[in-house]
């Protein structure tokens, strides 16, 4: 485990980083000597080519980088040295209007491997490149591990080894694994790099998105891919077992480049057979001690896994009072609480639960998103107030023991999408639990919900998974396609309402 990590941010570098660059890259590279940039390499890369140049921060420090000049594709793909394709490290191959972003560094501080921080490097990277409508991100990718292996081994045997995995090296097979192909090998590409034998793999990502002939290059991401668990309810022995299975839905959905993972109401319910022996009132409340440890843990996945998680519901106390809560974990290492306002009968009367009073959205990295758990979304005016203040997505985790209790959650949910022209995501549980006092059975269908216009599926329904079986449903939704609708939809609810007659405010 990794040290509590507050805030992670990834940006383009600025000169004020230098001296927190260059320590991180001599940790990064201590088996090379005299292994980082000079401050006038970062100023002249700054200079020629900003955007280009990306750092990773975790709790404001600089611990990893991505370089990259723009560069003439027929001078990538002729055999090169570092020195000639840096132009002897003066920069001056760097090309505005070449066909290739190439990548002259990239490097994580040891102390912060094992998060995928080099990952969303490079993703940042391919981004570019997609924006930027460039052919491709070429480079020269050491292969560190070959001095392992050279007496044996070719440099073509090894890549190929590594390539089915019959080799692990640090460099290559992560490269590998992000998608990029090899082109060629290259000898004598950079001067000292002994444990490669001073071999180099040119690799290449194809931007699919590439125009020779562009008119317009559209910058700003619209379709939003959800990730809903339609968890199963099962025996757990402890703590560590709900950790492995929910780590196991989070790297499934994030594997599919989910930008959110859904999780339901109360998942963590069956952690309560321990106490099934106290009242229910009593056994909540030590499940109730579960939900920190539970926040951090997924704090830590939202991270590692590059995706904002939305941990359904559980059980919170705060000053001797019971809550139902959850909490939005953000990629960027960030959390925020959000709880359920109204609360059931069965709530109230077998574990005394009390009622959140906090209406409020949140903003993300896609957008700004509403959240209500179960039964809150059976009162419209929580959605429409949330709505009011940007909400593109309502995100509905919920837990019901009947069809009858679906079938309110779900027609509600879809009248949400309608009224605020929103899409609405809802994610249950399913299964039983009969050493769970009132938490024996459930009933759930996991479902996507959209407005109802010529853009959308005509059943307002975008996805459903299968009912009452563990699963996970993919869905991607287009915030692009609810600007339309709100401007020059069939009707447009939203715009149409009479403020001369009525209006929803918040009391508090």
């Amino acid at each position: 485990m990794h040290e509590t990590i507050k805030k992670i941010e990834l940006r383009n570098l600025q000169i004020d980083d230098y001296k927190e660059l260059k320590n991180s890259m001599m940790e990064a590279y201590s088996e090379l000597e005299n292994s980082y940039w000079k401050e006038h390499h970062i100023e002249k890369l700054l200079a020629i080519f900003p955007e280009g140049q990306l750092v990773v921060l975790v709790d404001g420090k600089v611990v990893g980088s991505a370089l990259s000049l723009i560069i003439d594709y027929r001078k990538v793909i002729a055999n090169h040295t570092y020195a000639q394709i840096t132009g002897n490290y003066s920069f001056d191959t760097h090309n505005p209007q070449g066909e290739v972003l190439y990548g002259i560094d990239v490097f994580i501080h040891p102390k912060y491997r094992g998060l995928r921080l080099g990952r969303r490097l490079y993703d940042a990277r391919k981004e570019l490149c997609e924006q930027l409508n460039l052919k491709s991100i070429i480079f020269a990718g050491r292969i560190p591990n070959y001095i392992d292996y050279k007496e044996e081994l070719s440099p073509k045997q090894y890549i190929e080894k590594v390539k089915q995995k019959e080799l692990y090296d640090p460099v290559l097979s992560f490269q590998i694994s992000n998608d990029f192909h090899v082109k060629k090998i290259m000898k004598n590409y950079l001067v000292g790099d002994t444990s490669s034998n001073e071999y180099a793999v040119l690799m290449e990502w194809n931007n699919i998105y590439y125009d020779e002939n562009p008119n317009l290059i559209n910058l700003k991401k619209s379709v939003i891919r959800l990730g809903l668990i339609q968890w199963q309810m099962r025996p757990l022995n402890n703590l560590e077992q709900l950790f492995e299975q929910a780590e196991f839905f989070i790297d499934v959905v994030s594997g599919y480049g989910s930008d959110f993972a859904l999780f339901p109401e109360l998942f963590t319910a069956p952690l309560m057979a321990d106490y099934n022996h106290l009242s229910e009132a009593d056994a909540i409340r030590e499940l109730a001690k579960h939900s920190e440890p539970i926040r951090k843990r997924f704090q830590e996945y939202a991270i590692s896994y590059n995706i904002n998680i939305i941990t359904g519901s559980m059980p919170y106390m705060e000053n001797g009072i019971l809550y139902n809560v959850g909490f939005l974990c953000k990629r960027d290492g960030t959390s925020e609480m959000y709880t359920k306002i109204h609360i059931t009968p069965n709530e109230s009367l077998h574990w005394g639960m009390k009622g959140g009073s906090q209406i409020k959205t949140f903003d993300t990295d896609c957008g700004k998103i509403g959240i209500m758990i179960c039964y809150d979304v059976e009162f419209p005016e929580l959605s429409r107030l949330m709505a009011d203040e940007g909400m593109n997505i309502l995100f509905v985790p919920f837990l019901t023991d009947t069809q009858n209790g679906y079938t309110r959650v779900k027609h509600c949910a879809q009248s949400r999408a309608i009224e605020n022209e929103c899409y609405v995501a809802i994610a249950g549980c399913v299964g039983n639990l009969p050493k769970v006092n009132n938490m024996d059975i459930q009933y759930a269908q996991s479902a996507v919900f959209t407005p109802s216009d010529f853009a959308f599926p005509s059943n307002g329904i975008k996805a459903e998974a299968t009912p009452n079986t563990e699963m996970t449903l993919i869905v991607d939704v287009d915030l692009d396609l609810l600007k339309q609708l709100h401007e020059f939809g069939t009707v447009r609810i939203l715009k149409d309402r009479r403020h001369d007659l009525y209006n929803i405010k918040k009391l508090k």
